[in-house]
């Protein structure tokens, strides 16, 4: 364990230094609540060691695939669709690119699997649904929403979502759809540093992957014309992952947490540090009983994962359209729409 703190240690040393904590969950221009302009939706595609100095043609797809989920979510909230259906639309195509940790483009887990999850909630009586550990079923976050609207249960995982799933009428998938020559090769890479370390007899059977690597998790939270919030977020988890890991993207106030009286907030990054931190529902706790606005409390949340060495963004949505979306890493994938369907897409803190 000491062995993967040091490399957690390691990358906060050296990325936020060029930003310094506070100075970089505040610098982001959507971190301030802001209400003229209303924002009705916002999205991460996940926050990690994206440079600044990053290719062109990369940068510029990742731009597009953000802008695209933005649209797919705005056309539903402007046809007068519900904030769960924005959500699960923004999702849908973030999923269904492999630039993204989630859906087709899925880390592997040490076995070469990949093993999603995803879940999704709605303010509006606190209704949740999730899935965990999947294998077939192309959009998770669909699953994860089927959970919520058609059984008793919140989190279904593994061999029993897929049961329940087979009956949705959902798009199933064989396993091999996810496999992306990408993630295969970055599970080839974390496999060879296990065993160089093993050789040079330093292996900690804790540490699965550098830390560069917790990156990809989508998310999305949205506010509609009736009032109401929700949030979701999808992931493949955590590249080279010990099989039947879970972290926090499917866990209701972890990853993900929705609530009309407070706030929609979707997170990425190391997942055990926000279950460890309730972190999505600890930024709903104190916007509650603090009285912070959105964005105090979402830096507050994610200040609180950086006090036990963990990393990673937050996007947050206030019921009046005010959105946060602060991070602690080098870059995060992200953008919101405006009520007159204005879109910004941002990936570095300097934008």
């Amino acid at each position: 364990m000491m062995t993967f703190l040091k490399h957690s240690f390691y990358y906060l040393a050296t990325t936020l230094p060029f930003f310094g904590l506070t100075g970089a969950l505040a610098a982001e221009t959507g971190s301030r609540d802001e209400s003229p302009s209303r924002y009705v939706l916002a999205v991460h595609g996940g926050s990690g060691a994206m440079g600044p100095d990053m290719p062109d043609d990369l940068r510029q797809e990742y731009r597009e695939a953000v802008a695209a989920a933005l649209r797919a979510g705005y056309a539903q909230l402007e046809s007068g669709g519900s904030s769960l259906d924005a959500v699960e639309a923004a999702i849908v195509i973030m999923e269904d690119s492999p630039l993204f940790n989630a859906g087709k483009g899925a880390v592997f887990t040490h076995e070469g699997r990949n093993e999603l999850d995803a879940s999704i909630m709605t303010g509006n009586g606190l209704d949740g649904g999730a899935v965990a550990g999947v294998t077939n079923v192309k959009n998770p976050i669909r699953a994860a929403r089927a959970v919520m609207e058609d059984t008793p249960h919140v989190l279904l995982a593994t061999r029993g979502a897929e049961v329940f799933i087979e009956g949705t009428g959902l798009e199933r998938v064989e396993p091999e759809y996810f496999w992306t020559e990408r993630r295969w090769d970055a599970l080839q890479r974390a496999l060879e540093r296990e065993r160089e370390r093993d050789e040079s007899g330093s292996l900690d059977p804790d540490e699965v992957t550098h830390p560069e690597e917790y990156v990809g998790t989508v998310g999305a939270v949205a506010l509609d014309r009736e009032g109401n919030l929700a949030a979701g977020t999808s992931t493949g988890g955590m590249n080279n992952k010990r099989h039947g890991r879970i972290g926090d993207s499917p866990v209701i106030g972890a990853g993900t947490y929705a609530d009309n009286a407070t706030v929609a907030v979707s997170g990425t990054g190391w997942g055990e540090k926000f279950i460890r931190t309730a972190a999505a529902h600890s930024l709903s706790a104190m916007m509650a009983y603090q009285g912070l606005s959105v964005s105090e409390a979402a830096e507050a949340a994610l200040e609180r994962v950086a006090s036990i060495d963990g990393y990673g963004g937050i996007i947050a949505l206030d019921p009046r359209g005010n959105v946060a979306m602060p991070f602690n890493t080098r870059g995060m994938y992200r953008g919101r729409v405006t009520a007159d369907g204005r879109i910004e897409v941002f990936i570095h803190h300097e934008e």
